[in-house]
């Protein structure tokens, strides 16, 4: 294997930081692409979607056909375990944040809130989305990577 363009890390020492739950789901709410996490067939499946923050909760389409959508159907009430992964990190300095939110998945049932979620969230692919997914953070980490003269100010 050939690595065609090199990476070099920045110059400079870099510090991770964590984040607090409430930074971090601010964060998550100010982007609008992510990364879901399910099972399927007893192995992780990871697909890239965009999402809507809703009152703390993250919330998804998905197509009737979906992985995701059978498993958080077939799911009893508490729902079926999922984590979510989103960030916001510059290619060319390895800076930002990065959050993971670990909870359990729920269809949308009430027809109300998938009309507005509908209405909010616009498919991606040419595909009838006809169902949404709310995840409820159970528990949610997070990091900001800086440089790290600008930790030391923080």
């Amino acid at each position: 294997m050939t690595i065609d363009t090199p990476q070099t890390l920045p110059a400079g020492p870099r510090r991770s930081i964590e984040l607090d739950s409430d930074d971090a789901l601010r964060l998550l709410g100010s982007v609008s692409f992510g990364r879901i996490v399910f099972t399927r067939h007893a192995l992780p499946t990871i697909r890239p979607v965009n999402h809507v923050m809703d009152n703390g909760d993250i919330v998804i389409r998905t197509h009737e056909g979906a992985a995701l959508t059978a498993r958080a159907g077939q799911a009893d009430g508490q729902g079926v375990v999922v984590a979510y992964e989103a960030d916001s990190i510059d290619p060319d300095t390895h800076l930002g944040w990065s959050v993971v939110v670990t909870g359990y998945a729920h269809l949308v049932t009430d027809s109300e809130e998938l009309a507005r979620y509908q209405a909010l969230l616009n498919p991606w692919v040419h595909r009838t989305m006809d169902y949404a997914v709310r995840i409820r953070p159970d528990l949610v980490t997070g990091v900001r990577l800086t440089t790290d003269d600008e930790s030391a100010g923080a």
